[in-house]
């Protein structure tokens, strides 16, 4: 009996010992610094991810049309890729997904419908979002608005790229939500350091000064050609910094209709940034 309770007693210092050389002697094992990511250039975006809906992508999608403004002006490298969902809030799209490695913006079509491979790395500038059409301003929605906005920015900063809030316009049959629109994407845009792009101002300016001008198609809501144009002279004002009066993309408008609407957007722009 007393040779077991000694026998016991040894192997008790022996594990007590293996126990504290191994807390003493075992290697540390660290988690891999993460790299930290660098800030969004500053200037104008040389790559713009589109996050929104069907207002973006009516008559062969705007950001292509912004690309066509861009493409006269051999001081600017841009370029665009759409992601957009019908109906979509701004809730219902996974931000960190798009901006994950080896995903949107790997490579381009380029030339006569090349591809060519983009360098690695963080793919966009900065990314551009829109509500739906009412959420901003709706009951239940509105909340969810400007939760989103706060979670995609961090999301968008995080990735190295900066966020930018597209301001949409009114229904054509309630011009009242014009002024209800841009007060809440204006708020959202100072809570968060975004920059606004008040496409949604703009469309009432024409409305104002060319009233006989169709903004919009027969549902009252999504863009006709001038009004997509219209949002897109207004993008490239805002992000650009550069006028598009003058500009020799029409769309196919009219000379004097494209005059009109890259007039409308600037001014617009000027106003609302010197708020």
């Amino acid at each position: 009996m007393h040779d077991r309770k000694r026998c016991a007693r040894a192997l008790g210092a022996i594990l007590v010992v293996l126990a504290l050389g191994g807390c003493a002697g075992a290697p540390q094992v660290h988690a891999p610094a993460t790299a930290p990511v660098a800030a969004a250039p500053s200037g104008p975006p040389q790559s713009l991810l589109w996050v929104g809906n069907s207002f973006f992508y009516y008559n062969n999608s705007m950001h292509g049309h912004v690309a066509q403004l861009v493409r006269g002006d051999k001081s600017i490298t841009h370029r665009g890729v759409s992601v957009t969902i019908s109906g979509s809030g701004i809730d219902w799209h996974d931000v960190a997904s798009y901006l994950g490695p080896d995903r949107i913006g790997k490579y381009s079509f380029v030339g006569d419908n090349e591809i060519r491979f983009n360098p690695p790395g963080r793919q966009f500038d900065a990314v551009m979002i829109m509500d739906c059409s009412q959420c901003p301003i709706h009951p239940q929605l509105g909340p969810i608005f400007h939760e989103y906005a706060r979670k995609h920015a961090e999301t968008i900063r995080a990735n190295g790229a900066r966020p930018i809030l597209f301001m949409s316009w009114a229904y054509k049959d309630k011009p009242e939500m014009t002024a209800q629109l841009a007060e809440q994407y204006t708020k959202a845009g100072k809570a968060n350091g975004a920059q606004v792009v008040p496409a949604g101002l703009a469309f009432a300016k024409s409305v104002a000064r060319k009233p006989d001008l169709e903004l919009y198609v027969p549902d009252k809501r999504h863009p006709s050609l001038a009004g997509t144009y219209l949002a897109a002279c207004t993008v490239y004002a805002a992000l650009l910094g550069k006028s598009p009066v003058g500009n020799a993309y029409a769309a196919g408008l009219p000379a004097d209709v494209a005059r009109h609407l890259q007039q409308v957007a600037w001014d617009t722009v000027k106003e609302y940034e010197g708020r």
